[in-house]
C-alpha cells in the first residue's frame, strides 16, 4: 500500500518507518526543504508541498491512502482553520478529484474536542463540546474529514491524548514544579504511529481514540517522576491558584479546565497492541537517560 503522509513530523516520520518496515511505500510531504530532508533521513521518499496549495498537492504520486498530520504550529484558532479547515478540504478535494483517488483518508485529531467532563470518562461515542475557538476548529475539521470524502473513499479520524516521547519528556517540568492537580490523558509517540498504521491496515474504524491504558493525575506522574529518579517530590498546586495566573496562555487554561479520562476500549478490543501501555513503560528511557 501506497501512503501520503500530509505535514510529515513527528508522528508522520515515525509513522513512515513503520510502514515501510511492513513492506509498505510512504510518502513524506512537507512544505520545508529541512522536512524533506528528515524525511530521507528515516528511510523514505519525501516530496515538497503545502497542504493549503492543490496546485502543489498534484506534485504527490497516486497514492491508495493519506493521512493528514499537518501542524498549525501551536498558533492562533484563525492559522489552525487554515490549515485543519481549509487545507483539509483542499486535500481532500484534490485526492478526490484524481483518476485513480485514494481509498482512505485519515485525519489526525485531539482529546481536546471533548471539552470538560470534570474527570469521567469519554469514548468515541461521547458527544464532543469543544470549549476553545481552536478546538472547535478541530471539531468542524472532524466533520470535514467524516463526511466530505465522496464514496469509495473512507473518512477516517484518530484523536491524539497528549503526546510524549523521544525529544518531548519534558521530565523538568514536573520535577521542578510547582505541578496543578488534573488529569493527563497520554499517549507515546510510537503507539500515535502505531494506531495511525493500523487504523490504515487492519482496522475498520471511523473514529479511533489514540490514548494509553491508564489516564493518571499530573500530580500522580510528577510524585512517579521523582521517585524514580531518586530527587524530592514536587510543590504541588491547586488548580484555582494556577488559573489565577494573568500570564496564563489560552493552551494551558483549556487543559486546565477540561479534566476527562479517555477510554482506549475501541482500540484495544480491535486487536491493537500498546508499545507502551502506560506512562511507566514510555517514561522508562527518560528515567534512564536522566539517572545517566
Amino acid at each position: 500500500m501506497r501512503v501520503a503522509i500530509l505535514g510529515c513530523g513527528y508522528v508522520g516520520l515515525e509513522l513512515g518507518r513503520r510502514l515501510a518496515a511492513s513492506g509498505h511505500d510512504p510518502v513524506g510531504v512537507r512544505r520545508s526543504a529541512d522536512g524533506l530532508a528528515a524525511i530521507r533521513d528515516a528511510g523514505f521518499d519525501a516530496v515538497e508541498a503545502d497542504v493549503t496549495d492543490a496546485a502543489a498537492l498534484s506534485t504527490v504520486p497516486d497514492v491508495d491512502a493519506v493521512v493528514f498530520a499537518a501542524s498549525s504550529g501551536g498558533r492562533d484558532a484563525a492559522a489552525a482553520r487554515r490549515v485543519y479547515v481549509e487545507g483539509l478540504r483542499t486535500a481532500i478535494d484534490h485526492f478526490a478529484g484524481r483518476d485513480d483517488p485514494p481509498e482512505q483518508f485519515v485525519y489526525t485529531s485531539s482529546t481536546g474536542v471533548y471539552g470538560d467532563h470534570d474527570g469521567d470518562w469519554v469514548d468515541e461515542e461521547t458527544p464532543l463540546e469543544p470549549t476553545t475557538a481552536k478546538t472547535r476548529v478541530l471539531a468542524e475539521a472532524e466533520r470535514v474529514a467524516r463526511e466530505r470524502p465522496p464514496a469509495g473513499m473512507a473518512g477516517r479520524v484518530v484523536r491524539f491524548a497528549g503526546l510524549y516521547g523521544p525529544e518531548r519528556y519534558r521530565l523538568e517540568r514536573y520535577l521542578d514544579g510547582p505541578v496543578v492537580e488534573g488529569y493527563l490523558n497520554m499517549l507515546h509517540r510510537d503507539d500515535a504511529a502505531g494506531i495511525v498504521a493500523f487504523a490504515l491496515t487492519e482496522a475498520d474504524a471511523d473514529v479511533l481514540l489514540a490514548v494509553d491504558d491508564d489516564p493518571v493525575s499530573r500530580q500522580a506522574l510528577a510524585d512517579w517522576l521523582a521517585d524514580q529518579v531518586g530527587v524530592a517530590r514536587p510543590a504541588k498546586v491547586s488548580r484555582e491558584e494556577r488559573l489565577a495566573d494573568p500570564d496564563l496562555s489560552e493552551a494551558a487554561r483549556r487543559r486546565l479546565t477540561t479534566s476527562k479520562r479517555c477510554s482506549n476500549d475501541r482500540v484495544r478490543s480491535l486487536g491493537y497492541e500498546f508499545d507502551y501501555p502506560t506512562f511507566r513503560e514510555g517514561y522508562a528511557d527518560a528515567v534512564a537517560d536522566y539517572d545517566a
